[in-house]
């Protein structure tokens, strides 16, 4: 039937412009430090049962296999990649890369906690390990103002050298959080996520022991989105759109046969 042909297509259309927004959005990404690709996930839409399967087809006999028509597909997901991003030394004393599992708790201004993998941290006029947008670091860690240095261990110790002193002095710990479904996690811009309850509870730790990645300073995490991969897939997904445009083309050109038939 041409005109359940036209919202079929349609449908497959929609879904592949979504596809493509979902990749230009990682390619305009693949500079973004700590960004994680997205990948769009599709489902099938219900089916028109014409036969069923089983049912009779004589007084002695049952069909083998029925007639299912499907009305077209969505897009019912938008997953994504945690897989570990490129290594960039920057030897900014600051910068941390989290090598392995986890995310850095950020305090927002309204109180609420947030998450990323951007460890492109500074420091206020207060001198608090801030991000780049302003916010601090959870657990606060204050930097006192004649530091000479700092130091941040793999296990997320941060310590100081003061004037006058032989040894550093320690003045704080990075904690990372981990999440048992870590694509449940809800992104709000500005390399932040926030825990959802298909996320679960976030699960805070020490870094560098089981189950939490550890901290290399002086080095930021890249994008890990694969630009050769996205254009790859960008091209499948415009195959796929002109597919369906030519579908709609040739049940357009069949209802006019069909009315041109019957006028």
């Amino acid at each position: 039937m041409p005109n359940r042909a036209l919202l079929t297509a349609a449908t497959g259309m929609q879904a592949q412009q979504q596809n493509v927004d979902n990749i230009a959005n990682n390619i305009a990404n693949s500079g973004t430090t700590g960004f994680k690709r997205g990948r769009i996930q599709f489902q099938d839409l219900v089916y028109q049962n014409l036969r069923s399967a089983g049912g009779a087809s004589n007084a002695s006999a049952n069909l083998p296999v029925g007639l299912e028509i499907g009305l077209g597909t969505r897009s019912i997901a938008n997953s994504r990649s945690f897989l570990q991003g490129d290594y960039k030394e920057t030897g900014q004393p600051t910068n941390m890369l989290i090598e392995g599992s986890g995310f850095f708790q950020i305090r927002l201004a309204n109180g609420d906690l947030a998450y990323t993998r951007d460890g492109s941290f500074g420091l206020n006029n207060q001198g608090q390990l801030v991000t780049s947008s302003g916010y601090q670091v959870e657990p606060a860690i204050q930097i006192p103002n004649n530091a000479t240095k700092i130091t941040v261990g793999n296990d997320g110790t941060v310590s100081v050298g003061i004037p006058g002193q032989s040894n550093e002095t320690n003045v704080g710990q990075i904690q990372l959080a981990v999440f048992a479904n870590p694509d449940g996690l809800a992104a709000q811009g500005g390399n932040l996520f926030k825990e959802t309850g298909a996320s679960g509870t976030a699960s805070v730790g020490t870094p560098d022991s089981e189950g939490y990645g550890k901290i290399s300073q002086g080095y930021l995490e890249g994008s890990n989105v694969n630009v050769v991969e996205e254009l790859v897939n960008m091209i499948s997904a415009q195959r796929i759109y002109e597919t369906n445009s030519k579908v709609i083309t040739t049940a357009d050109r069949m209802l006019g046969t069909i009315n041109q038939a019957v006028s």
